[in-house]
Order: structure tokens, then sequence, then C-alpha cells
């Protein structure tokens, strides 16, 4: 496959593999970074891909995923193992809302793997990887009026938990 192939092949799902990242990262940084990762591992592998490949975009997009999910674990054991001492951390209000804002988006995530399983795949199909309700419904095999319903509740129960956990870290 020759660079123009792959630019055809892949970039129409540069925009959607860059929400994902943004979404599992929090940030445009790690996102472009993640999105970076998983054109170039394709880059390389362009030639070994497999020709079984249904749904390009939904490999594309599990692979970002699947990077980002290395990275969040990878930088975790890294936090575990410093000291507070040698963090070194800057007073700067920036820094501070960035983490806030980094701590909650980990907080929704951990909220949505919570839920139960129709509850997950609908809502990521819909909010993450933003398929439509028809191509949701062919997906699952449920109609769009229920995962109409499935979504709300998805999402009011997510609502409610955030409420109450950042309620209870406020105490």
């Amino acid at each position: 496959m020759n660079a123009n192939q792959f630019k055809e092949q892949f970039l129409p799902y540069h925009a959607k593999l860059y929400r994902v990242a943004f979404w599992l990262m929090g940030n445009t940084q790690d996102a472009e970074d993640m999105v970076q990762e998983a054109y170039l591992k394709l880059w390389k592998k362009r030639n070994e891909l497999p020709s079984n490949i249904q749904n390009l975009e939904a490999y594309c997009v599990m692979l970002v995923k699947n990077s980002c999910y290395d990275t969040l674990r990878l930088s975790r054991m890294e936090e575990d193992n410093h000291s507070p001492e040698e963090l070194n951390i800057s007073g700067s209000i920036n820094i501070a809302f960035e983490l806030e804002r980094k701590d909650e988006v980990n907080q929704v995530i951990k909220l949505i793997n919570q839920l139960p399983k129709q509850q997950q795949q609908i809502i990521l199909m819909h909010d993450v990887e933003e398929k439509p309700y028809e191509e949701i419904a062919k997906t699952t095999g449920l109609s769009s009026v229920n995962i109409r319903v499935i979504l709300s509740r998805a999402r009011k129960k997510i609502r409610e938990q955030f409420k109450e956990l950042m309620n209870y870290e406020k105490l």
C-alpha cells in the first residue's frame, strides 16, 4: 500500500479517532498523540493488516482506545512509583484545573464501565463513536425508541452517580 492509498483509506477516520482519544485522555495534546501513534502503527503494519477486517473504522477506533488505555495504565503505574516530594507540583491554577478535569473524565469513564453491558454499549456507540440511532439499531437489534430510552436511562444514572460522587468528595 502506498502513501496515497493509505491516506484515502485511513484519514477519513481522523476526526472520529480524535474525538475518541480526547474523550478518553481528557486533553488535546494527549489525544493528538494517541491518534498520531495509531496512524504510525497502521503505517508500519499497512502491508500486514489482516485482509478479513470487515470494518476499518471500528478497527481504527479500537486501536486508538487500546493505545489510550495502555497510556493511562502506564501513567498510573508511574504515578504510584513516585514519592510526593518527587512530584514537584506547581501551584498554577491551570494545572489544577486540568488535573481536576482529567479526574472528572476518569470518573465518568469508571461510571460508564459500571453500567449494564447493553447501556454501556449503546452510550459508547452513540456518544463516543457518534453512530446514528439507525446504525445502533442494526447492530443491537433494538428499535430506535428502545435505544433512546436505554441511552436516557444510562445518562441519567451516570449524571446521578457523578453528582453524588462529586458531592461526597467535597465533604
